[in-house]
This record gives C-alpha cells, sequence and structure tokens, in this order.
C-alpha cells in the first residue's frame, strides 16, 4: 500500500467524516463539512501527482482513485441536493445532481465491461478537468450556506450584495460543470467504443 494509494482510500475516509459533518446540529455544520470537503479534495490531487511522479501507477490506484473521486462528489451533490436545512435558493438543483449521477454510473459501467475484458481504464485528462469543476462547484454552492455561519461569516457580503449577480454567477458554474460532466462521459465512451465490437 503505497503513499497515493494511501491517500486515495483517505479521500473515501474523508468522504464519511464529511457526511457526518454535514448532520451535526451545531453553529458551523456546513462550515466544518467545507473544509473537510476540501482536505478530502486536496488528496486527490497529490494522490495522482505524487504517483506519476514516483512512477508508481497501480491498477489499484486506476480503479480506486477514480471511485473515490465519485464517491465523494456524488455524496456533496446529493448532499447540496437534499439537506431541507439548506434555503432553496442555494440548494443544488436536484436534475442536475441526477445528471451527474447518471455520467457517473455510465463511466463506471464502462470501466466493468473493460474490466471484464482484462483491461483497466484509466482517468483521462478531461475527466479529471471535469472533477476540478465539479469540485468548484460543491465549493461555491456550500460556501454560499457556509457564508450564514460563523467561520464564514465574512464571506456573507459576497453573496448578499447583488442578489441578481450572484444568481447569474451560481446558474453559470452548475451550467458548466454539467455540460463538462456530459461532454467528458461522452468522450470516454467514444474512446472506449471498441469495448462494445459485440453489440
Amino acid at each position: 500500500m503505497n503513499l497515493p494509494n494511501k491517500l486515495t482510500l483517505s479521500r473515501l475516509i474523508l468522504t464519511a467524516v464529511f457526511v457526518v459533518c454535514f448532520y451535526i446540529p451545531w453553529a458551523n455544520t456546513v462550515s466544518v463539512a467545507l473544509l473537510v470537503f476540501g482536505a478530502a479534495s486536496i488528496t486527490d490531487y497529490f494522490d495522482g501527482k505524487i504517483a506519476r511522479a514516483r512512477n508508481i501507477v497501480t491498477n489499484f490506484g486506476k480503479l480506486f482513485d477514480p471511485l473515490a473521486d465519485k464517491i465523494l462528489i456524488a455524496a456533496a451533490f446529493v448532499l447540496l441536493s437534499a439537506d431541507q436545512n439548506i434555503p432553496e435558493a442555494a440548494r443544488m438543483p436536484a436534475w442536475i445532481t441526477i445528471v451527474i449521477l447518471a455520467r457517473e454510473f455510465f463511466v463506471t459501467g464502462i470501466r466493468l465491461v473493460a474490466a471484464g475484458q482484462g483491461a483497466v481504464l484509466a482517468a483521462e485528462r478531461l475527466g479529471k478537468h471535469k472533477m476540478l469543476w465539479q469540485i468548484l462547484t460543491v465549493i461555491y454552492f456550500m460556501m454560499r450556506q457556509a457564508s450564514n455561519e460563523p467561520i464564514w461569516g465574512f464571506m456573507h457580503p459576497v453573496f448578499t450584495a447583488n442578489p441578481g449577480t450572484e444568481r447569474i454567477v451560481a446558474a453559470a458554474v452548475v451550467y458548466f460543470t454539467t455540460l463538462l460532466t456530459l461532454v467528458s462521459g461522452f468522450s470516454y465512451f467514444w474512446k472506449n467504443r471498441h469495448l462494445f465490437n459485440d453489440a
């Protein structure tokens, strides 16, 4: 179990902590969950960077690195869509979460088909860009809610000074991320369409 793989596993553990923190009934619930989510997201950057730098890319990493990413992002989008404590204006649209999850299930299905044929598919560069924008989207939506809490209260004016502009920015962020998610999913399928030659 090398360092990059340990970081991947730590991301899974931090995801569980993130979910628990999101439901702790105290004044800084979302703020602390946001910090944990940020820590989990950072591990995604370092596990790949270290693996490439030390030339210790493994099949375990190829499989569990993107899987840990999916679990983290899925948990975040579901929480942001389902938590009734978040005002509706700051809540992630449910259909966006459905699109995100559908894409992730679709790509996971492709990996299962590849595994059945003895191949392990690594994450692509476009998928990494998609992951980055998903992380930024989650952070943005969580920050909107966390700005109402003591820790991140200093950010409150940023989200309330011009509500119209803020809604436009939020819409632009989430729609761009959704589009990139769909494009990366189609690209992943197209590059691996040879797996379905028997269809």
